[in-house]
């Protein structure tokens, strides 16, 4: 809030924009010592960065375009990841038909063995081939399909990822402002004046800082033209990415990767333990970023990829949430095909005054290093340190005991043995240890307070209100968690007005 902002009026870093990149550069510019403030337009994680295919992976597929250098370090940075966030990153097993019409099984093999190798893979299962005739992921494909590969990647909790970066943020001092636009930035030789809007009540102040850092994603080139007054001559492509969610394809724990005919690669996930999850599409977007949403034709396509491997056919009437994100890629080529545009990021230092590091591209399995190579570029300028810290510390929740989820599950559910099991499940795997903190002393789920469906309670609300910067029902059922999947619209809108008499509370304090 703007009250919150004003207690300090003079920063090292202004980040501006709450999605994970920002998310990570505040955190890894904050344990430097820096003292920072992250702001962002609407909630955190609100657009690109919860709207993700929900994997920590390499990206088997950019192989094919010789993207060697971000394979590898994608690869490396899946375990880093999983030992610093157990709780919202764990591994995942993914299953990979073949169709020989499609790519022929040495070119597979060939890219399960780099991709088995390339990133120093020490926890997690290699890559062999399998019968799906006998094997069970094939039970639900369809019986032309003889021969499958196995191998693995991780999956995340995307939006969870920038709210307990955040929350490490404000752990060790500093701002994390949502709804809050950067409106202007008026530079200086040491310093920058940066103009900040609260969204809701159009309020505007100011901030002094040394530097600031554009980690604005789909808007990181309006940025600087609008609130900034400059150019840039990065060749920005935006794509829109769309995902559906279906009813559950099939009962085991395993993905599926199917190739397409146009050469693309479809995931279906298992999801939120009831539904699958089918993406994603790429699509050059020229819209408000904020606005996305998947097209009728991506639907159909998504569905279309799908069929032709499951033996049950899922039809656009079958869908029951659909999400899509929009991507700023850079690419310096004439590339048409937006994808095989790179995934890479690349970071622009502007150090003729006060500091501007702009943020181009990026992938949620390399915020971390992203993150330290912005920081790494700044700090000489700030007299902060060059050091790589952030994939030692774990995040908020993740300081579970030698990173072992399944001990500490079992562990929560005998000292809160009156919570359903699912539920422990799934307030482990949200929170982590931050689980004993949103259930307090509770003895019974009568101490939870109101129920508002699914396993939804009142304690779980205000944990979210009070300790991640929840402040509507979509911020709490849709990005925080998915519960808005097992809600009713009625049990929605109740958890609307809750929040509404909450915010109406804080108002009038």
């Amino acid at each position: 809030m703007p009250t919150a902002g004003q207690q300090t009026s003079h920063y090292d870093v202004v980040v501006v924009g709450g999605g994970i990149n920002g998310a990570g550069i505040a955190r890894d510019a904050a344990g430097r010592g820096l003292n920072v403030l992250l702001c962002e337009q609407g909630d955190l994680a609100n657009y690109t960065s919860s709207a993700s295919t929900k994997l920590v992976h390499g990206g088997l597929r950019y192989l094919e375009y010789y993207e060697f250098r971000l394979v590898q370090k994608a690869l490396a940075e899946r375990e880093v990841l999983m030992r610093i966030a157990p709780h919202i990153i764990w591994p995942l097993r993914f299953v990979m038909p073949h169709v020989k019409e499609l790519r022929p099984a040495w070119m597979i093999r060939m890219g399960l063995f780099l991709y088995d190798h390339l990133g120093g893979r020490k926890k997690l299962e290699g890559s062999k081939g399998i019968n799906l005739q006998t094997h069970y992921a094939g039970m639900p494909l369809d019986d032309s399909l003889h021969k499958g590969f196995r191998y693995s990647d991780c999956w995340v909790q995307d939006s969870r990822l920038v709210v307990l970066n955040c929350m490490d943020v404000r752990s060790r001092g500093g701002r994390v402002l949502p709804r809050t636009r950067c409106t202007g930035a008026e530079r200086r030789d040491k310093d920058w004046s940066v103009e900040l809007t609260d969204t809701a009540t159009s309020e505007t102040w100011s901030v002094q800082t040394r530097s600031v850092i554009n980690a604005a994603g789909p808007w990181v080139a309006k940025f600087l033209g609008e609130a900034m007054q400059r150019s840039d001559n990065k060749d920005v492509h935006l794509v829109k990415g769309s995902h559906i969610v279906v009813p559950a394809m099939f009962s085991h724990e395993d993905a599926y990767l199917f190739q397409n005919n146009d050469g693309r690669v479809i995931f279906a996930i298992p999801y939120e333990q009831h539904f699958t999850l089918i993406g994603t599409t790429d699509v050059g977007y020229e819209g408000n970023p904020a606005e996305a949403k998947a097209s009728d034709e991506e639907i159909q396509y998504l569905c279309d990829a799908v069929n032709r491997y499951f033996k049950k056919t899922t039809t656009p009437e079958d869908v029951v949430w659909t999400y899509s994100g929009v991507r700023a890629l850079y690419d310096e080529s004439d590339e048409q095909n937006v994808s095989a545009v790179s995934r890479d990021y690349s970071l622009d230092l502007d150090k003729t005054a006060a500091p501007l590091l702009s943020v181009f591209g990026g992938k949620i399995t390399t915020y971390r290093t992203l993150a330290r190579e912005a920081v790494d570029r700044i700090a000489p300028l700030l007299d902060a340190p060059i050091t790589d810290w952030t994939g030692d510390e774990a995040l908020p929740g993740g300081d579970i005991p030698n990173g072992d989820f399944d001990a500490y599950l079992n562990r929560m559910r005998a000292a809160y043995s009156w919570l359903p099991a699912d539920t422990a499940w799934r307030l482990v795997r949200n929170y982590g240890t931050g689980a004993e903190d949103l259930l307090g002393t509770a003895a019974s789920v009568v101490d939870l307070g109101a129920h508002f469906g699914a396993d939804l309670y009142e304690a779980e609300l205000k944990y979210l209100a009070d300790n991640e910067w929840a402040m509507t029902a979509e911020d709490a059922i849709w990005r925080r968690s998915k519960l808005g999947l097992m809600l009713s619209p009625t049990e929605r809108e109740q958890v609307a007005a809750w929040f509404a008499g909450q915010n109406k509370q804080r108002a009038s304090a």
